[in-house]
C-alpha cells in the first residue's frame, strides 16, 4: 500500500507535467500511471496521462484501452462507442478491452450484452475472479439471484479470500429464501477456511436475522477471537444481548467496545439506554452526560434526558434538553412535536405555535398538525387566526373534532348562529366526543343541549 501512494514512476510525471518538461516514458510505464489515477479515483490525471501518453505513442492498443477506459469513467459513451468500434477487430484477445465493452454495455443499461463479453473474456483465462463477480453483478441486475449465485461461487473458487463474492452469495440465498442452503454453503467454508473474518460475520448475521441470538452470538465470538479489533463485531454482539433483553451482558460487551474506540459517544449513549430499559434512570442520565462530554453536539443523548427528566417529573430540565436536541436537528419531526408538547406543558404556547407551524410546513396533510395548530391558536386567544386554520383544515379532513374547533371559536367571536351550526355538524359526525369536547370548550355546554333539544 505505501509503495502504491508512493509511486516514483507517478511523481515522475507529475513533476513533468508541473515544470513544463518532455521526458520519455514507454508505453508499459505510462500504462502503470494511468492505472494508478484510475484505481485512486483522479480521472482527471487519468485523462492527462492518457493524452501524453497518445502523444508519444499514438498507435499503441494497451494506450487506447486505457484511454477507453478513461471514456467510460467520464461517461463519454459516443466517443467509448467511437473508439470500441476502431479496437474490436484488433482486440478481441484482450481481456481489458472485452472487459471495457462489458462495461460499455453495463452502464447503458444492457446487462445481457455485458455478459456476453464477459463470458467471452472468460475463455482467455485471465481476471476470472473479477468476470465471474462482474457477471454475477449483472445477473443481480436482471433479477436473476439464481445465476448470480452461481458466478459468486465460481469467483469464490478463483479466490478463496473474495470477502465481496461470500458477501453477495449470501444476499443471493436470502433472496431466494433458501436459509438452510445458505448455512450449509457458509459452514462448508468455515469448514474450510475457519479464520475467514468475513465468514464468520455472515455466520452471525444469518443466526441474528433468525433470531437465534445465541448461535449468532457464538459467530460473532469466534470472529472476536480472531481479531479483536473488530469494533463493529462488539456492537453486533450486544445488539444479540439486546435482542435477549440481557441489558447488563450488552453493557458489558458496550464497556468493551469503549476501550478500543477513539470516538465514544455513540457507545456511551447506548450504554444508557440499556440502563434506562434497566429501569436505573441515575445510570443512564450519568452515561448520557459522559456522551455529551465526548461530542457537546450529540442530541440522541439531548433528547434521551429530556425523556428521563420528564419520568422524574422534572418538566424544565426535560424542556431544556429538547430545546437543545432540536436546536442540533431541527428537521427531525418527532422531535418538534416533542417539543411543542413540552412548550404547552410549560405554558409557552407561542414556542410551541413555531413548532407547529414546522410541522405543517413538512406534512401539510397530516390532521392532529391542524388539530393541534388550532387548539394553540385558541389557548392564546386568537380565535379569528384558529377559524381560518379549521377552514383550511376542513378542507382536507372532515372530522368531528375539528366542527367542535369551530363551533367554539364562533360562540367565542360571539358569532352564536354560525357556532350552533357548526356544533350540530359536530354533533351529527360523532355525537360521542361531546361529553369530552365540553370539558375542553367550555363556551359550548350550553349550546350542546339546544343542539340536542332541536333535534329531537
Amino acid at each position: 500500500m505505501e509503495e502504491f501512494f508512493e509511486n516514483e514512476l507517478v511523481k515522475k510525471f507529475e513533476e513533468m507535467v508541473e515544470n513544463n518538461e518532455e521526458l520519455y516514458f514507454d508505453t508499459e510505464e505510462y500504462e502503470d500511471i494511468i492505472i494508478y489515477y484510475l484505481e485512486m479515483g483522479d480521472i482527471n490525471f487519468a485523462e492527462l496521462a492518457t493524452n501524453f501518453a497518445l502523444k508519444v505513442h499514438p498507435n499503441s492498443q494497451q494506450i487506447k484501452i486505457k484511454q477507453l477506459e478513461v471514456f467510460l469513467d467520464l461517461e463519454q459513451y459516443t466517443k467509448a462507442k467511437e473508439l470500441l468500434n476502431e479496437l474490436k477487430e484488433s482486440a478481441q484477445e484482450n481481456t481489458d478491452f472485452l472487459v471495457c465493452c462489458a462495461k460499455y454495455y453495463s452502464n447503458l443499461g444492457n446487462p445481457r450484452k455485458s455478459i456476453e463479453f464477459c463470458e467471452k473474456a472468460l475463455l482467455l483465462e485471465d481476471e476470472e475472479n473479477f468476470l465471474h463477480n462482474f457477471i454475477a453483478d449483472e445477473y443481480h441486475n436482471l433479477g436473476d439471484p439464481f445465476s448470480a449465485l452461481k458466478h459468486y461461487k465460481l469467483a469464490l473458487q478463483v479466490d478463496s479470500l473474495d470477502d465481496y463474492s461470500l458477501e453477495n452469495a449470501m444476499v443471493c440465498y436470502n433472496e431466494m429464501n433458501r436459509g438452510e442452503e445458505a448455512i450449509d454453503f457458509l459452514n462448508k467454508f468455515l469448514d474450510e477456511f475457519p479464520f475467514s473474518e468475513t465468514g464468520w460475520y455472515e455466520y452471525g448475521q444469518f443466526y441474528f436475522n433468525k433470531k437465534n441470538y445465541e448461535e449468532a452470538i457464538r459467530g460473532f465470538d469466534f470472529l472476536l477471537a480472531i481479531n479483536s479489533q473488530s469494533i463493529g463485531v462488539y456492537a453486533n454482539k450486544a445488539a444479540c444481548f439486546e435482542a435477549m433483553k440481557e441489558w447488563q451482558k450488552a453493557i458489558a460487551v458496550y464497556e468493551e467496545m469503549l476501550d478500543l474506540e477513539y470516538t465514544k459517544a455513540f457507545t456511551l449513549y447506548k450504554i444508557g439506554l440499556c440502563y434506562k430499559e434497566c429501569k436505573l434512570p441515575i445510570q443512564a442520565l450519568n452515561y448520557f452526560q459522559k456522551s455529551l462530554r465526548e461530542d457537546p453536539q450529540f442530541y440522541l443523548s439531548m433528547m434521551e434526558q429530556s425523556y428521563i427528566y420528564e419520568e422524574m417529573g422534572s418538566m424544565k430540565e426535560a424542556l431544556h434538553f429538547a430545546k437543545e436536541a432540536v436546536s442540533f436537528n431541527e428537521i427531525n419531526l418527532d422531535y418538534q412535536k416533542r417539543l411543542a408538547f413540552l412548550y404547552i406543558d410549560a405554558g409557552n404556547f407561542e414556542e410551541s405555535l413555531a413548532c407547529i407551524k414546522i410541522l405543517l410546513d413538512h406534512e401539510p396533510t397530516r390532521f392532529y398538525n391542524w388539530y393541534a395548530f388550532t387548539e394553540v391558536l385558541m389557548l392564546l386567544g386568537e380565535f379569528s387566526q384558529a377559524l381560518e386554520a379549521v377552514e383550511k383544515a376542513l378542507k382536507i379532513h372532515n372530522r368531528a373534532e375539528l366542527f367542535y374547533q369551530k363551533s367554539n371559536c364562533y360562540f367565542h367571536l360571539n358569532e352564536d348562529k354560525k357556532g350552533r351550526e357548526s356544533l350540530k355538524i359536530a354533533i351529527e359526525l360523532d355525537a360521542d366526543l361531546a361529553e369530552d369536547m365540553q370539558l375542553k370548550y367550555p363556551f359550548i355546554k350550553d349550546q350542546v343541549k339546544r343542539v340536542r333539544t332541536k333535534k329531537k
